[in-house]
């Protein structure tokens, strides 16, 4: 028994320093950009450049459109799915599962293929559309996340009794959706959004292949040619995203003492 904690610990130990480590050591550099002394001045260069802000504000943009519907889409799906199409379920939960299968670069090169500005649908041949075709990229992507949080939060309420009792009083679909459905899984619907933020926060392939400027576009660009700012970077995004995977255990902790609303 206690050679077998002393092995656990072992694996904590190498896990630890596997992850911890590389860390530190970017951090470590990231504080070195003035000679001889730890400053902030790779961090300074970076809030301060404006291709900073824009690509995180354009990427924070993204990531709440993206968020929005993908949460219009896949709520309605699940709700419709668990309450009057359960034989279809497996299906839609493999469709779901699909982005994780199909690496990011083919689906982009499709996209590329479909509505490049030869097309009858050019998406790409203007910022607008480009950014709309960017922001269903990162629905797709976040699809698998976001399903199954909320798939998983439906689990835990009555979705027939709730929506029998709402029809009872007279209620709209709309009414449903968004005043009985919504409320309850909202604990999923933060769950899959918090997910969501990370990935297209730290998304580059298919932002750089649809020539947006994005997040990950820039860290890239930083990272070629500078060498201090890129470990800045990597700490800051780092800093997302732990602060995103934060939220989610404290939305997840939080919803297991919430009441159902009727």
């Amino acid at each position: 028994m206690k050679l077998q904690k002393f092995f656990a610990w072992i694996a904590v130990a190498i896990g630890v320093i596997y992850f911890f480590v590389p860390l530190i050591g970017t951090l470590e550099f990231s504080l070195r950009m003035r000679r001889d002394v730890y400053s902030f001045d790779a961090y300074r260069s970076v809030f301060s450049d404006l291709g900073f802000l824009t690509a995180f504000g354009f990427s924070m943009l993204m990531a709440l459109l993206t968020i929005i519907f993908g949460m219009l889409l896949v709520v309605p799906t699940a709700y419709w799915v668990r309450l009057r199409l359960p034989q279809i379920r497996p299906f839609v939960e493999f469709i779901t599962l699909m982005p994780l299968v199909i690496p990011a670069i083919v689906i982009v090169f499709g996209y590329l293929r479909l509505y490049n500005s030869s097309s009858i649908l050019p998406l790409t041949g203007y910022n607008q559309t480009t950014n709309l075709l960017l922001v269903c990229s990162y629905i797709v992507l976040s699809l698998p996340y976001m399903y199954r949080s909320v798939d998983t939060a439906m689990r835990t309420i009555d979705v027939g009794t709730l929506t029998e009792a709402a029809e009872s009083l007279g209620a709209k679909w709309t009414t449903i959706m968004f005043k009985c459905i919504f409320p309850n899984v909202m604990s999923g619907v933060l769950s899959g959004a918090f997910i969501t933020l990370a990935i297209v926060m730290g998304e580059f392939t298919m932002a750089s292949l649809l020539n947006r400027p994005a997040f990950g576009p820039y860290m890239q660009l930083i990272g070629a040619n500078r060498a201090y700012e890129p470990s800045a970077l990597a700490i800051i995004a780092l800093a997302v995203t732990w602060l995103s995977m934060g939220l989610l255990q404290l939305v997840s902790r939080f919803s297991k003492s919430a009441p159902i609303k009727a």
